[in-house]
């Protein structure tokens, strides 16, 4: 597999490690619960290498490194735009999936004036909006982390990830309502989230698409050629 050289950018709390490469308009990516920047590496080597493109890692995930006692999809939305404005980036193109699909929800509401557009692949704000069979998934693995804890392993930060998908990321309808960017919701055939919740989230959003991507799941929507076509096509159409 093709590397890109990991940066560094330095917070008073965070030293937030990142992929930067290319030329052309800024495509930022960013990846879901318990992965990392190098998700999007055929994004940026590949399927984008005509945009200037960044893959973050969050807080508490990949190379970043900070000392946290929870983690909240805020928390990593503050910290991106912090990266944003620090770096001088504006009229930024986005894709967040899954986690990083919820963080982009948030950027939409408190920073509109940095981005041009928004992708945001299969999101969810409410933890009920995750699929039953998914979310019993969830509690035993937390409940399993917190007994490997008891005996002495260190799953302090399994354990914060899990919590992420298990408490609802902090955006109500009425700051839905109030999001004005151009936003692309993309979701997959089979879901591990609710399909309605996903359309609910796209009602309430007045500049919202959504498109299901056929022939996906949760898990492997980023590697199907039809999700790159649909975020290249949202990204070069002018509007």
């Amino acid at each position: 597999m093709a590397k890109l050289r990991t940066s560094y950018f330095d917070l008073d709390d965070l030293r937030i490690a990142y992929y930067e490469v290319g030329d052309g308009p800024i495509l930022m990516f960013l990846h879901g619960n318990s992965e990392s920047k190098r998700i999007f590496l055929d994004y940026q080597l590949k399927h984008f290498s005509a945009f200037h493109t960044f893959a973050l890692d969050s807080r508490g995930h990949g190379q970043s490194i900070s000392e946290d006692a929870q983690y909240t999809i805020s928390q990593f939305s503050l910290d991106v735009i912090r990266f944003c404005e620090g770096k001088g980036l504006k009229n930024i193109n986005l894709v967040g999936y899954s986690d990083g699909g919820n963080i982009a929800l948030h950027l939409a509401h408190k920073a509109p004036g940095l981005f041009r557009k928004i992708i945001a692949i299969s999101p969810n704000t409410l933890a009920s909006g995750t699929e039953e069979k998914s979310l019993r998934t969830f509690k035993r693995m937390k409940k399993c982390l917190t007994k490997l804890g008891q005996l002495g392993f260190n799953t302090k930060k399994q354990i914060m990830r899990i919590d992420l998908m298990l408490n609802d990321i902090g955006l109500d309808d009425d700051q839905l309502r109030q999001i004005s960017l151009p936003l692309l919701i993309l979701y997959a055939e089979k879901e591990m989230i609710q399909v309605s919740h996903i359309q609910h989230i796209a009602n309430l959003i007045p500049n919202a698409d959504l498109k299901m991507i056929p022939g996906s799941t949760h898990m492997n929507i980023l590697h199907n050629s039809k999700t790159h076509e649909a975020i290249k096509a949202y990204f070069l159409t002018k509007s």
